[in-house]
C-alpha cells in the first residue's frame, strides 16, 4: 500500500469549490477530506451536509468527512446519506466510542477516530480493533494553515505500536501542517494517510504539489499489511 493524499477542502476557495476538488482529483488524490466544525467542539464553523452531497455529486474520489462538532452520533445517519465514505469522530466528543464506532460500520463506512493534539495515544487501547483508521491532528483543530506540531512523530510511533498489538491493519492518518518538509518524518513514523490543504491549493501548481507529497511520502514508507 502506498501513501494516500487526502486534499483539505478547508483551504480551497470555496466560491470554486466543485473546480477545487476536480483539480484535486485530476491532480492525482486519492480522497477528499472534508472539515465539518460547529462552532462549539471547535471555535470555527464551516459546512454540513448539503455541501458534503454537492460535492459526492462531482467526484468519484472517497469522501473523507472528519466531524469536529459535539455530540457526532446525532449525525452519523445524515453525513452517510449525504455521501461521506470515511466519517471519523473525536473522542474528546464522543462519549460512547464503542456504540458510535459500530453504528458507523453499520451504515457501510469507514470508521475513524481522531485525537486532537493534548489527547494521549492510550485512550485507544480499548478500541483499538474497532478502528478502520485513526485521524491525528497534528494541530489543534479549528483552522487551516497551523504549523505543524513535532511532538506528534512520537505519538504516531505509539499508535502504530498499539494497532500492531491489537492485531489491526488500521490506517494511520495525519492532519495539519503537513508539507514537502516534514511529510518523510510523519510517514516514517508510521502515517499513511496524508491530509493536505495549504500545500494543495496554495501552491500554483495543486498537480505537482500531490505528485511532491506522495513521491515524499513513498520515499520513506516501511512495509506493513495495513489496508
Amino acid at each position: 500500500m502506498t501513501v494516500r493524499i487526502a486534499a483539505s477542502i478547508l483551504a480551497a476557495d470555496f466560491s470554486a469549490l466543485g473546480e477545487a476538488v476536480a483539480t484535486a482529483e485530476q491532480g492525482g488524490a486519492d480522497l477528499i477530506h472534508i472539515d465539518v466544525m460547529d462552532g462549539h467542539f471547535v471555535p470555527n464553523i464551516t459546512i454540513g451536509p448539503p455541501v458534503v452531497r454537492a460535492i459526492k455529486r462531482v467526484t468519484s474520489l472517497p469522501l473523507d468527512v472528519h466531524l469536529m462538532i459535539a455530540d457526532p452520533a446525532r449525525y452519523l445517519t445524515t453525513f452517510a446519506e449525504a455521501g461521506a465514505d470515511f466519517l471519523s469522530v473525536h473522542v474528546e466528543a464522543t462519549p460512547h466510542l464503542h456504540k458510535t464506532l459500530t453504528e458507523i460500520k453499520e451504515l457501510g463506512l469507514k470508521a475513524g477516530v481522531a485525537l486532537n493534539p493534548s489527547t494521549p495515544a492510550s485512550v485507544l487501547n480499548e478500541i483499538a480493533t474497532e478502528v478502520d483508521f485513526v485521524l491525528v491532528m497534528s494541530v489543534n483543530p479549528g483552522f487551516g494553515g497551523q504549523k505543524f506540531i513535532p511532538r506528534t512523530l512520537t505519538k504516531i510511533d505509539t499508535i502504530q505500536g498499539i494497532l500492531e498489538n491489537a492485531k489491526n491493519a488500521a490506517s494511520i492518518e495525519v492532519d495539519g501542517g503537513l508539507n514537502q518538509s516534514n511529510v518523510r518524518d510523519v510517514v516514517a513514523a508510521g502515517a499513511d494517510m496524508l491530509v493536505a490543504g495549504s500545500a494543495i491549493f496554495g501552491s500554483p501548481d495543486p498537480s505537482q504539489a500531490i505528485e511532491t507529497l506522495r513521491m515524499a511520502g513513498n520515499s520513506e514508507r516501511p512495509p506493513t499489511g495495513r489496508k
